[in-house]
């Protein structure tokens, strides 16, 4: 039987400041790569063709293709099987990018479970009884307020307005 794998894939860049960029994997997730790190781990040079993203101003010319960081500012050619020299964008892997990078807490996030839990308290509820109201699990109601469990829609709703007695507006601007 086959096993699906799970590449990690960016899809967007928060923000650039110095070495440092801050993109959003496909996890949800925004997580800091500091590039004077991940160039020193892959080895690269200040004297090699990439060895110009040493410069924040290099660095900053970065796209993303293909769901990973893209630079066309590096010169790198490959060979193709007919000898002919292709000009080629440098690119670092967004698995290789993951490893070496750190969570982002500078992005705001959405913090659903931090405001079912303060409704939750000032409801005088235990997660327990909020739980047997919405039709959930204790242990799910503990993930979903520590942020470790993404939550359905269709749960949101429940949770709010059948266990919390509120009612669920989502406005998107």
């Amino acid at each position: 039987m086959r096993t699906k794998i799970k590449l990690p894939r960016i899809l967007k860049i928060n923000w650039i400041d110095g070495l440092n960029i801050s993109v959003v994997f496909n996890n949800g997730e925004s997580r800091t790569i500091n590039f004077n790190h991940v160039l020193k781990k892959l080895g690269i040079s200040k004297r090699s063709p990439a060895g110009i993203l040493y410069k924040p101003q290099e660095l900053s010319k970065v796209i993303v293709n293909n769901n990973t960081l893209s630079w066309n500012n590096v010169i790198q050619y490959i060979t193709l099987r007919n000898k002919e020299k292709k000009l080629v964008p440098f690119e670092i892997g967004a698995d290789i990018l993951l490893k070496f990078s750190i969570p982002d807490h500078s992005v705001s996030k959405i913090q659903i479970g931090k405001k079912i839990k303060q409704a939750r308290l000032k409801s005088g509820l235990t997660q327990e009884e909020l739980a047997k109201m919405s039709g959930t699990t204790r242990t799910y109601i503990s993930r979903i307020e520590n942020d470790r469990s993404d939550i359905e829609l269709s749960t949101l709703q429940k949770i709010i307005e059948t266990g919390l007695g509120m009612h669920l507006q989502i406005v998107i601007k």
